[in-house]
């Protein structure tokens, strides 16, 4: 069986150690991508080097995640585990994306995040930034790997506004109208290893068609074991839990799940 992740942080300095045994991991387990997301200008330069390396199964998407986008630093790199960048200019970064666009699957990730910006106090400047990231999209043709931390009701709105309907919701924690909006859009969302231990994410799977259900780790984080390092590997287990909560066999749903993935990012 072959399986993918689409959003996972293979830069983190968690994997500093052991990077090259996690990705030969991911490959005994039947990974045959692992998109790499950059966040800001610095990762986002990490994300290309890591997919030029190992062009067999790593792909990137370059980033503009929104709190890095307000040059707001909340951890040091220490703390965070991914480098930041002290200066972010957003025109720049959205050239260099630009730029890069036939190196990369995706755009992403992007979006708005309201848990950092309590309450709420740079929304509009947030909205007015995802904008920007979803035009691009448009113009270069890429799809969108959209991050929506207590902001999923203004992303949806922002993105149904648009013409960009080639989304992945990345970790979406939207409530169940909300999920149905997103199915109604065409989106797809990409279910976390955290689905074996919070109900959220099977009302996602229960909701959507296997049509538009993909897989991530978002590794290091949403490991399905608490305390328990994530790794690309671990989407065997989620494939596992969707099948069960679908009803098909896992064979089924991985294949199911493998040509969502070539239709979104026509990889």
């Amino acid at each position: 069986m072959k399986f993918v992740d689409v959003h996972c942080h293979l830069n983190h300095k968690q994997f500093d150690p052991d990077l090259d045994a996690v990705i030969d991991r991911a490959r005994q387990a039947g990974v045959v991508r692992m998109i790499c997301a950059g966040v800001n200008p610095a990762t986002n330069r990490e994300v290309l080097a890591l997919a030029k390396k190992h062009p067999d199964v790593v792909r990137c998407s370059l980033g503009v995640y929104p709190i890095d986008a307000l040059n707001i630093q909340l951890f040091s790199p220490d703390e965070m585990g991914l480098s930041h960048t002290s200066n972010f200019v957003l025109d720049d970064e959205l050239e260099f994306i630009r730029k890069n666009k036939d190196l990369i699957v995706a755009v992403g990730e992007a979006g708005l995040d309201y848990k950092w910006d309590e309450p709420k106090k740079r929304a509009d400047e947030q909205k007015k930034n995802f904008v920007r990231v979803i035009e691009l999209c448009e113009k270069i043709k890429k799809p969108l790997v959209v991050h929506s931390r207590r902001g999923e009701a203004d992303c949806l709105a922002l993105l149904e506004s648009s013409t960009l309907r080639r989304v992945d919701l990345h970790c979406f924690e939207g409530n169940k109208k909300l999920i149905k909006k997103a199915i109604d859009l065409g989106f797809y969302f990409s279910i976390p290893p955290v689905i074996q231990r919070l109900q959220h994410f099977e009302t996602v799977v229960k909701e959507a068609s296997i049509s538009n259900l993909l897989t991530e780790t978002d590794a290091p984080w949403l490991s399905g074991v608490v305390g328990v390092r994530n790794e690309p590997a671990n989407v065997a287990n989620t494939v596992k839990k969707i099948a069960e909560l679908k009803g098909f066999t896992v064979e089924e749903t991985a294949n199911s799940i493998l040509l969502n993935y070539k239709k979104l990012f026509d990889d």
